[in-house]
């Protein structure tokens, strides 16, 4: 039984690093996937002010930019800016080699592009005389970039488009049988466990941002960001909830609605498993509003808060998208009610201990857990000792990159700038913790990764990035 657990365990670990690594590429650059649904939503000939002029961005952007910055960055990821520019340059090679917006070959070449620079100078780089390094690292790189490049135009290239073709095909098929909502049996839960990222920007945005560069918009990207079924199960706990799941729970709505932070609701449903069948049934019904509707978004909402999904509708879509959120948050919330109303309840139901829980499940620590929970951390600032005169650059990361670290920087940055220090706090990914970092800081699930990328600086682990009293203990010794 125990060796069961521990490979399922290593079998969730292997899923949250490959959905790591999918996001990741994306992620970063969700923001010129914006810019370009709005140039497109504004000067296309359908779109709110058509331009003629301007509406040539809108191919080059999706053709080449969008799929040199995911190679670019996937290369980074694995081998530094060294690994982005060979990444970028063999990503030339799907994009030449086809005529389609080659995302799924960008996420390919670029990680592959940095993974073989990175070796190819660990067996060259020992042997090359003082004096010649830059020129052999630039050669090394030119070469390897143009093979890579060479290879991807004659072999992924062709490999890629067909498998696009054939992944387009099978949406197009499940959308015009009506099916498409069935997607959400599988994505609710998904999200619950470890994979909204992963689903979201690993998987659904790639997909959608081709299918919007053909129609203008796209409902893929309204799969996963649907802030409807979440709300649904939050106000379920508003009414009929008891202990403190009931009064975290309207604080908990306002930051999943309006912020588009979705894991907040997740610990509700982990407490009583069986409301994820009123988050199936809120995506259910919400992409089947859409679809009926017939509506999209014309780029990837950033965080799936409901300003994000307004702001990123197609022209005369709005109407459609906020009834298919409504529709999506009545149907969850009338199933949740039925779930706890003739459920037992127990008035003393830990949030805190569910929120743990789904911390556990997920691999990683969550940016909202500190709404339910104060505790008290264990185990103290690392081992050895901080030279406040040395620290430049602390570093929050996590998982993605974006919210559980974005928030913790943003805490200790505000304690920093009230003491005057000079110290630069910004937060990033475990794949892109910066080589100059001299403090990071890591819930201490990921600890162990963060030192391995980054085995020079000086790490604290801790348990909650919203609270963690080892921010005052840190400020101490900077101080």
């Amino acid at each position: 039984m125990k060796m069961a657990n521990e490979n399922k365990a290593d079998f969730r670990v292997k899923i949250q690093r490959f959905g790591s690594y999918l996001s990741g590429m994306i992620m970063p650059n969700i923001g010129a996937f914006i810019a370009w649904g709005i140039i497109t939503a504004l000067f296309i000939p359908d779109g709110w002010t058509p331009n003629e002029d301007l509406a040539q961005l809108v191919d080059p952007m999706i053709i080449y930019l969008l799929p040199l910055l995911i190679g670019y960055t996937g290369g980074k990821m694995i081998y530094d800016g060294r690994g982005g520019v060979v990444g970028a340059t063999a990503t030339m090679g799907v994009i030449v080699g086809t005529d389609i917006p080659m995302f799924l070959g960008a996420m390919i070449m670029g990680p592959l592009s940095g993974w073989l620079i990175k070796k190819v100078d660990e067996y060259i780089q020992p042997k090359v005389k003082e004096g010649f390094e830059m020129l052999i690292n630039n050669f090394t790189a030119g070469i390897l970039g143009m093979l890579l490049t060479l290879f991807a135009y004659y072999s992924i290239g062709p490999v890629v488009f067909g498998l696009n073709q054939v992944l387009a095909a099978g949406v197009e098929v499940i959308v015009n049988a009506g099916l498409l909502p069935l997607a959400n049996i599988f994505i609710e839960p998904a999200k619950v466990l470890f994979l909204n990222n992963a689903i979201n920007h690993g998987i659904l945005s790639p997909l959608g941002a081709g299918e919007a560069a053909e129609a203008g918009k796209s409902i893929l990207f309204l799969l996963e960001t649907n802030p409807g079924p979440g709300l649904g199960i939050l106000l379920a706990f508003m009414i009929f909830g008891k202990g403190s799941a009931r009064l975290t729970a309207p604080g908990a709505g306002i930051i999943h609605f309006f912020g588009g932070i979705h894991e907040i609701y997740f610990p509700y449903i982990l407490m009583k498993p069986a409301l994820i069948l009123a988050a199936i049934a809120g995506g259910v019904s919400g992409v089947f509003t859409f679809a009926l509707f017939n509506v999209g978004l014309v780029a990837p909402p950033s965080p799936g808060s409901i300003f994000a999904l307004m702001a990123m509708s197609a022209r005369g879509d709005h109407l459609g998208v906020l009834l298919g959120v409504i529709v999506a948050t009545v149907v969850s919330f009338l199933v949740a009610a039925l779930i706890l109303r003739t459920g037992k309840q127990n008035e003393e139901e830990d949030i805190a201990a569910s929120a743990a829980k789904m911390e556990e499940m997920k691999g990683k620590k969550s940016s909202v857990t500190g709404t339910f929970t104060s505790e008290k951390e264990v185990n103290p600032v690392e081992e050895q000792g901080i030279e406040s005169s040395k620290v430049n650059k602390i570093i929050f990361a996590c998982d993605a990159g974006m919210g559980s670290s974005a928030m913790g920087a943003s805490i200790l940055r505000n304690k920093i700038k009230k003491e005057g220090l000079d110290i630069d706090v910004t937060n990033t990914s475990i794949n892109n913790i910066p080589s100059d970092a001299d403090i990071v800081i890591t819930h201490k699930d990921l600890t162990s990764r963060a030192k391995e990328k980054l085995p020079t600086a000086h790490h604290i682990s801790v348990e909650n990035f919203l609270n963690s009293p080892k921010y005052e203990e840190l400020m101490k010794d900077l101080k």
